[in-house]
């Protein structure tokens, strides 16, 4: 079992400043296929690698879609795998790792990691399982000129202060809908129940066990704080994930929102928007309970992978042409998109809400072998509740029910 966190909060301050690059691309003539998410420090990432090692191979593929979560193991099970390397974050590798769906990377690193440090090598029980290159969390955005409107000249710290802002927008007649959360039936559910649940300072297990404990005082807390904040939400959120939430502030129909570190950059840019919205965006820690509490977020790091089921020396050249893209120049070229965790990176407003929300102390996501059984029963079994049809307790009641079957179907409980 892969029991290990990677503690992203401390890593954030200590990975910033550090160089990753290869000796040089591999093997030539040879196919690489990359399963990567949709956001832009994802794709500067594997463009430098194609800039970089592309004409050494035969195929360069990159399949970039909102869908890799959902595809990557039924892509990476047949023998070969549809892919050579998957792009992956703290909750997806403990998902590839547990259907033996990527290899370690040692030999890799020893031949063609010279130049990457130690703490960008995610090792587990003595394997490197995947290379770091970036740290996302979500956190707070806020419209200050219209938090200004109803007299408000600070951005909210607490989730009763996001709620009594929403509240002021409202009745003000600015907005009736000023929130934007990522609360799309399934993944992005649960983990915007993850985020309000810790902040609670909930618990997920018992610890050293696979018992699920978020029956619990701090998870009933923590839904009626998400149903709070829904209540200024688009009738639609339960069908709003990033792309669509980003729709929504660039077209200025939100007023606070909370949304990946990632969307920071192209929110703030001069594209797809009004600089009445991209002058007043600020970006801020995410939310706590109380002042001064644990902000209510999973820190994040993305990194790649290489698959277990493919040939060696596609392998060799996938692990090659991506250490080779992280450079002090990929990371000047985009320095805006990511908190890169690459030598080059110079903090600046985009990543201003990522920052904070580490400096607050919010948890990593963890990499436990089960955590996705319970974040999946918390996206099917949630949204009951959230439409109003069942208690708090009730939904609780029902993850646990729907985790405990997964948990013993997987071995992780008798």
């Amino acid at each position: 079992m892969y029991l290990k966190k990677l503690c992203v909060a401390g890593a954030i301050a200590g990975l910033m400043g550090t160089a990753a690059y290869a000796a040089d691309c591999g093997p030539s003539g040879q196919s690489i296929r990359i399963l990567a998410s949709d956001f832009p420090a994802i794709h500067a990432v594997v463009g430098a690698a194609k800039e970089s090692c592309g004409a050494a191979a035969a195929e360069f593929s990159p399949n970039h879609t909102t869908e890799a979560r959902q595809i990557m193991n039924a892509a990476l099970t047949p023998d070969p795998a549809e892919y050579t390397s998957v792009i992956v974050a703290n909750s997806t590798l403990t998902q590839l790792m547990n259907g033996g769906l990527v290899r370690p990377l040692n030999d890799l690193v020893d031949k063609y990691g010279a130049n990457i440090p130690d703490n960008l090598k995610i090792t587990i029980d003595g394997n490197v399982m995947a290379i770091a290159f970036m740290a996302n969390s979500q956190h707070l955005f806020s419209r200050k000129d219209i938090l200004a409107q109803v007299g408000i000249d600070s951005v909210p710290g607490t989730y009763d202060e996001v709620i009594a802002a929403a509240k002021a927008i409202r009745e003000a007649g600015i907005m009736e809908y000023p929130i934007v959360m990522n609360m799309k039936t399934g993944w992005n559910v649960g983990e915007s129940f993850n985020l309000v649940f810790l902040a609670h300072g909930g618990q997920f297990f018992e610890p050293g066990s696979a018992e699920p404990t978020v029956n619990s005082e701090a998870g009933i807390a923590a839904l009626e704080t998400l149903k709070e904040m829904v209540a200024y939400a688009h009738p639609d959120h339960l069908t709003q994930a990033s792309n669509e939430t980003q729709g929504l502030w660039e077209a200025g129909d939100a007023a606070l929102g909370i949304m990946w570190g990632s969307r920071g950059a192209p929110i703030l840019d001069d594209e797809g928007s009004s600089a009445q919205v991209t002058s007043n965006t600020v970006l801020s820690a995410a939310p706590s309970v109380e002042p001064g509490g644990t902000p209510g977020a999973t820190l994040w790091w993305d990194g790649f992978t290489i698959s277990a089921n493919v040939p060696d020396a596609d392998a060799e050249a996938t692990f090659a042409a991506l250490a080779n893209a992280l450079t002090p120049e990929m990371v000047a070229a985009n320095n805006d998109d990511a908190v890169w965790l690459v030598d080059g990176f110079k903090p600046g407003p985009a990543a201003a809400g990522v920052a904070a929300t580490a400096r607050g102390g919010a948890e990593p996501y963890p990499m436990l072998p089960q955590i996705g059984l319970l974040h999946a029963a918390l996206g099917s079994e949630l949204s009951d509740f959230l439409k109003g049809d069942e208690s708090a307790e009730k939904a609780l009641a029902d993850v646990e029910a729907a985790y405990t079957t997964a948990a013993k179907e997987a071995g992780f409980l008798k």
